[in-house]
């Protein structure tokens, strides 16, 4: 449950509360007054009488109080097992504080372990827990020492019983005991389901601020109204019991609906109809209130504005009365005890006892009547059952029992009927109940009625057959069988099996088709005769195995609820399981964020400029907040939009009617705070334009606008200006318009002016609110902005430390996780072993370490015994290489995940202690022994969401440096295509220098539309220097130097063949890339006087509006193109081949015409069309550099260079392209057969001459063919091809595409058209 700061006031004011005095002079306080020196022996003085038990090895009733010698010497059962209990009779209810326990004297029987039942009645007992399970107590190691134990809660009984679970091995049970404790006083109220008390006021209206109203009842029914009262206006206050759980109902304001329709204001409690002691506790001041049933309170505030409540006349107790019908009630009575009933002071049943003309008793009396209910408990799933026997051969059957689960699933009653009838079967399939009679022969009956029966509360079913009908009612509603069963007729057995079957049984005597029962049963009855519970106990009638008798152990494990942030409850009967849908958190008990904590994780994970969720405390209370991830290459931006940003304008604001605008950032303030607090830098703009609209009235005025922080305090200083400090940014810097003023605006001038800059003193921001005064002289206006919340840098993400001593530690507060603890890091290390972190407990402890190289482990111990889980690492973990580890603990699991490796879980058992219970400090990087001690860094330590500032406590703490170097070599693979990852000391970032690409991964193409006659040109020579400070030796490239290799890497979209993408000169040689005029590729190599070596690629048409991917590797003579990630072509240069130094580098077209290979000529006279994206020639990227440093790098640019995205031009629709590019489309759908309609299409004039010229091409196009399918022809004959040399591995079909020739340099299908 969260806290409220208002609980200490509302202790104080109720404590002011005057107690009441009765005419007895006995203090009536809200709390019965306790009894400080409760621990009189109270068996010592009891009567043999008084002890009973399930059986004697005298065969009467042994005394077995402590210290007793004569007789037996105590207690000892006719037969040792775990069916026998001791039980002792006080008399009376009282209060028991302690317990004691001996073995039998003079002897070797003593128990070693036992649990405590209390009753008061001795049925329907209720077994002691502690922690919230049953309580197991340390018994003796021999006959006669005396084992004390204090009981952690008092108990008020009457009849206690002593259960042996184990005892000595060579020896059999045997006890002598004792009881501590005092009377009990108390005044009880019994109210049968008809009666109510009414206590009526003095005067006619009760208005009160505080209340405070206590009592404890015990409940025969799951529903029915405690106490009420309701005011004329609508006020009213009601307590009442609604399936087993408490619901308060209260209004202060008037005019509201009526009770019966308004939901509860809070619902608290379970399974309170368990005829059980309960307590309540009502407290409330104003409109804060504190409501308690037991152990469990809850903290609320009444909606709406009154803070009094108003009751006319009375309360009424125990039922809601209709005002003028005496007997006649609003809702159901209830129907049970109160005891100890005070309100505000008043004890409402001592007045009543006493008759007072204040009290008007309807039928109550003062002795609680308790009816005999022995309730069972079928404890196992798989072997509890409970055998009756009923009255054969009659015609017909009744039976009738209640029960209530947890369980969807469970068989209620198997019953073999006589006379070759069949076999009935009762069972809950689905919270359904289903009754089916098989027969061998005949079809079956079946009736289904009933659902969600698994709620935990009482149902009562019955199965009648008379006369060959059957009704099965439940809950006292009747269901008939479907209209199409065949008439059963039915004979009763003699054996009624509940809750499942014996083992050593045949089918057709006991069948259980699901698994058995496990729940409670009442009110068993077989032929309309109730079956006696307690002579089953006796061993004198039936059977039974796995039952706990006259105690009903149900428990509700979603009370309180351990599911966070809101995940919903629901539960089997030994389990509880979490639904965290719509939670925005995941894991068994909805424990984990399904978010990261900042802006820098997300990039750490790969991730781009986008919306994200952030959880900054991770499994912490507060919720995810949706921010603005803004991943540039040197910061990651957080930004946090308001509902105002845009430029607002305010006229008419004085002083006396100021304007105020409240900025919502869609998050609470607790979010935006631990946000601000986790970053490194944090910002806000704020910008007042004004003309006649003072700002902060500098130099010394009083501030005319002023704007709230996060603390709701008001802030009189502008942007740019620190806190404190009464002045903008121009009054720092002496740059006002009025020198005497220190901003702007307060120069009062009568032209537009303003006064902007950033606020960034974290501990102000955000700006919550903006209040403006001077708006409201003539001609005076003003209008202002305030920017989204910005932040940078995550200060916990790579808070690390070193620790280069074994000896070394950090120490920090004990870690305080009772139910769930989640702890998560990163480590490197190059030592074996060594203690992450340990802390201790009394008996708890909680310890992760990495145990051997390629072995995590995580140790616990929550009061069960330790467990240890272990993952074992293929690879070696010491390998000073980050790693990630997340260990958690919660009630359903522990698990250890250790960076992606499979996740290793334990469950935990449901009973025994639960409460992770630390008290030393918590050590970091060793523990308290100082011994294996932790050797290495570790970095962002959350414990819980909680963030550990390891690098601040390292600081003062020797053997420990703060910071921990070597990010790049776990992280560098982030940085992809030639980026290069850089350190920072907190962190690293991908420098792009030497890269085509861009980005804070190196990712982001950049790429340019090119257009008829664009041409971008590097010439080679000493790398440019491009950013500060960083070494580019590596990428120095001398025009002198030939380079042993080439990597030759780019993407393109066209549409245009032929066209020339690319071209490399070096003296007298050159490296051509083209697209012929049927857009196959063509790469063309001229070395040293050698013929041009062509590789034709024509795999497909290139010039297709698609994106193509390219790469040209060369290592010494060997050659390889790689088209859209495929190999097609290696070849291997004749070893006479020299490679020259290169003096540039063209994108489309060449300008120089110097020489250039007829076919190029023709590629070239357009250049190209068209999308390049990404360009790389080795370490160079030129397409970069003419784009980002034309200033400063060898490239120029002719022609219009456009930046564009290729990615978003493939296939699109040509008019929206032209629309963007307007000088010229870069795609124009030409035909093939005219490749320069392109260039001149938008001038009309010249279009006649264009279609001359392509004629003309054709016919010389026509006869170069001719000719040249004579040389071809020729070059087959004399075998003068060079050896074709293909990858093993490349298929037929590619080997068909490619073709390699020397002697040929025209494109292979041309010839053919």
């Amino acid at each position: 449950p969260h806290s409220v700061p208002h609980l200490n006031s509302i202790k104080e004011t109720l404590e002011s509360i005057p107690v009441t005095l009765g005419k007895t002079g006995r203090a009536a306080s809200k709390y019965q007054i306790q009894n400080y020196n409760c621990d009189d022996p109270l068996a010592s003085l009891l009567s043999p009488m008084a002890f009973s038990s399930s059986s004697d090895l005298t065969g009467t009733h042994s005394p077995a109080q402590l210290n007793r010698r004569v007789g037996t010497g105590g207690w000892s059962p006719a037969d040792s097992n775990a069916q026998q209990w001791l039980q002792m009779d006080l008399g009376n209810r009282v209060e028991i504080t302690a317990v004691a326990t001996q073995g039998r004297y003079g002897s070797s029987d003593w128990v070693t372990s036992y649990s405590l039942m209390f009753s008061d009645t001795g049925r329907n007992w209720k077994q002691y827990k502690q922690e919230d399970s049953i309580w197991t107590f340390a018994g003796n190691m021999n006959a006669d020492s005396v084992m004390h134990h204090k009981l952690l809660h008092s108990v008020r009984a009457r009849f206690v019983r002593f259960v042996p679970l184990e005892w000595n091995p060579s020896g059999k049970i045997g006890m002598r005991v004792e009881v501590y404790g005092c009377s009990y006083k108390s005044d009880v109220a019994d109210f049968d389901g008809r009666s109510s008390l009414l206590y009526r006021f003095n005067q006619k209206l009760m208005s009160t601020l505080k209340d405070v109203i206590s009592l404890k009842f015990k409940s025969m029914q799951g529903d029915g109204v405690l106490f009420h009262g309701e005011g004329q206006r609508g006020d009213h206050i009601t307590l009442e019991l609604q399936k087993g759980r408490l619901a308060l109902h209260l209004n202060l304001d008037d005019s509201k609906p009526r009770l019966s329709s308004s939901p509860p204001s809070v619902t608290l409690g379970s399974l309170l109809d368990d005829q059980q002691w309960h307590s309540v506790l009502i407290e409330r001041v104003g409109k804060q209130v504190n409501f308690s049933v037991d152990k469990h309170t809850q903290h609320f505030r009444t909606k709406g504005e009154a803070d009094a409540l108003d009751i006319d006349y009375e309360l009424s107790f125990g039922g809601i009365p209709v005002p003028g019908k005496p007997g006649t009630f609003l809702k159901k009575n209830f129907h049970g005890c109160i005891e100890n009933l005070y309100y505000n002071g008043v004890n409402i049943i001592d007045l009543a006892k006493r008759r007072k003309h204040q009290i008007y008793t309807g039928n109550v009396t003062f002795s609680c009547s308790e009816p005999q209910i022995v309730p069972i408990t079928f404890v196992n799933s798989s072997s509890s059952y409970l055998l009756l026997p009923g009255t054969p051969q009659i015609d017909g059957l009744s039976v009738s029992f209640q029960f209530r689960t947890w369980n969807k699933d469970g068989l209620l009653l198997s019953t073999e009927l006589s006379e070759g009838s069949g076999t009935l079967l009762l069972s809950l399939e689905g919270g359904t109940v289903r009754l089916v009679i098989q027969k061998m022969t005949e079809r079956t009956a079946e009736i289904l009625t009933g659902s969600s029966l698994n709620d935990g509360l009482w149902h009562s079913v019955s199965i009648n057959a008379r006369r060959d009908r059957i009704t099965l009612s439940l809950d006292n509603d009747a269901a008939s069988p479907a209209q199409d069963t065949t008439r059963v007729q039915i004979y009763s057995g003699n054996s009624y099996y509940f809750g499942g079957c014996p083992d050593n049984l045949t089918d057709s005597q006991c069948l259980n088709p699901i698994k058995a029962f496990q729940g409670c049963m009442r009110l068993i009855f077989i032929d309309n005769q109730p079956k006696d519970l307690i002579s089953v106990q006796q061993g004198s009638l039936g059977n039974f195995s796995d039952l706990h008798i006259d105690l009903c152990s149900i428990k509700d494990r979603c009370l309180p609820n351990y599911c966070e942030h809101g995940g919903f409850c629901s539960q089997s009967w030994t389990t509880f399981y979490c639904n965290c849908s719509n939670t925005g958190y995941t894991g068994a008990t909805c424990h984990n964020s399904l978010y990261e904590q900042s802006c820098e994780v997300y990039r750490h994970q790969g991730n781009t400029a986008g919306f994200f969720y952030i959880d900054s405390d991770g499994s912490g209370p507060l919720g995810p907040l949706q921010v603005y991830c803004n991943i540039t290459e040197d910061k990651i931006w957080t930004s946090v939009q308001h509902n105002n940003t845009e430029l607002t304008h305010v006229r008419g604001a004085n002083p006396e009617k100021p304007y105020t605008m409240a900025l919502d950032y869609g998050g609470s303030m607790e979010q935006l705070e631990a946000m601000i607090d986790s970053s490194e830098h944090c910002e806000q703009e704020v910008a007042y334009h004004c003309r006649r609209s003072r700002l902060l009235n500098t130099p010394d005025g009083t501030p005319f606008t002023w704007w709230i922080g996060r603390s709701n305090e008001k802030h009189p200083y502008w942007g740019g200006a620190p806190p404190g400090v009464q002045q903008c940014e121009c009054g720092l810097d002496e740059s006002c318009l009025d020198v005497r003023h220190f901003c702007n605006c307060d120069a009062d001038k009568d032209e537009w002016t303003n006064d902007t800059g950033f606020l960034s003193f974290k501990d102000h921001l955000p700006v919550t609110q903006i209040v403006i005064t001077d708006t409201n002289r003539s001609n005076s206006e003003a209008a202002w902005r305030i920017g989204p919340l910005r932040c940078y840098g995550d200060r916990h993400f790579w808070n690390a430390v070193s620790f280069y001593t074994e000896a070394s530690y950090l120490h920090f507060p004990t870690f305080h996780a009772e139910f769930s603890a989640d702890i998560s890091f990163f480590f490197k290390t190059t030592a074996l072993s060594g203690v992450f972190l340990e802390n201790l407990g009394i008996k708890d402890f909680i310890r992760l370490e990495i145990s051997s190289p390629s072995e995590i482990t995580f140790a616990i111990d929550v009061g069960n015994g330790p467990v240890e889980l272990i993952v074992h690492s293929p690879s070696l973990l010491n390998d000073n290489q980050w790693h990630y580890i997340r260990a958690e603990r919660n009630l359903k699991e522990t698990s250890l995940q250790v960076d992606s490796l499979p996740r290793m879980t334990r469950e935990t058992s449901e009973e025994g202690h639960f409460r992770l219970q630390l008290n030393s400090q918590l050590f970091v990087g060793g523990t308290s022994s100082r011994q294996k001690g932790f050797l290495g860094c570790i970095r962002s330590l959350h414990l819980n969401g909680q963030k550990l500032d390891l690098e601040e406590r390292a600081k003062v703490t020797s053997g420990v440096r703060p910071g921990c170097p070597g990010h790049c070599s776990t992280y560098g693979s982030i940085c992809h295509n030639g980026g290069k990852c850089v350190e920072k000391y907190s962190g690293y970032f991908c420098d792009c220098t030497n890269s085509p690409y861009e980005g804070p991964f190196c990712k982001k193409e950049v790429s340019a539309v090119f257009e008829a006659g664009t041409s971008v040109t590097y010439m080679f020579q000493e790398p440019y220097p491009v950013t500060k400070n960083i070494s580019l030796s590596s990428s120095a490239i001398y025009a002198d130097a030939a380079p042993s290799k080439e990597n030759i890497a780019f993407s393109f979209v066209t549409a245009q063949a032929p066209s020339l993408l690319l071209y490399i000169n070096s003296s007298q040689d050159y490296l051509a890339v083209l697209l012929c005029k049927n857009g196959s590729l063509q790469v063309r190599y001229q070395l040293s006087k050698e013929e041009t070596q062509v590789f034709n690629i024509d795999a497909e048409n290139f010039a297709n509006r698609r994106m193509h991917h390219l790469k040209i590797n060369r290592e010494g003579r060997e050659l390889a193109i790689q088209v859209d990630h495929q190999l097609r072509l290696s070849y291997n240069f004749s070893s006479e081949v020299e490679f020259r130094a290169i003096r540039s580098l063209t994108l489309g077209k060449v300008r120089e015409h110097l020489g250039l290979d007829s076919e190029i000529a023709k590629a070239n006279t357009l250049g190209f069309v068209g999308c390049l994206s990404s360009v790389q020639y080795n370490q160079v990227a030129p397409l970069k550099a003419a784009l980002r440093h034309a200033t400063i790098a060898p490239v120029t640019v002719q022609g219009t260079l456009m930046e564009s995205s290729c990615g978003s031009m493939v296939d699109v629709d040509v008019n929206t392209v032209t629309t963007v590019h307007s000088s010229s489309d870069p795609f124009g759908k030409t035909d093939e057969r005219e490749p320069l309609t392109n260039a001149v299409r938008s001038d009309s004039a010249v279009i006649g001459g264009v279609i001359a010229v392509v004629i003309f091409i054709i016919f010389s196009i026509i006869g170069i063919m001719t000719r040249f399918l004579y040389q071809h022809k020729q070059s087959h004959r004399t075998n003068q091809m060079k050896e074709k040399e293909y990858p093993e591995n490349l298929d037929s079909s590619f080997r068909n595409d490619i073709d390699l020739q020397n002697t040929v340099s025209e494109c292979k299908r041309e010839y053919f058209i």
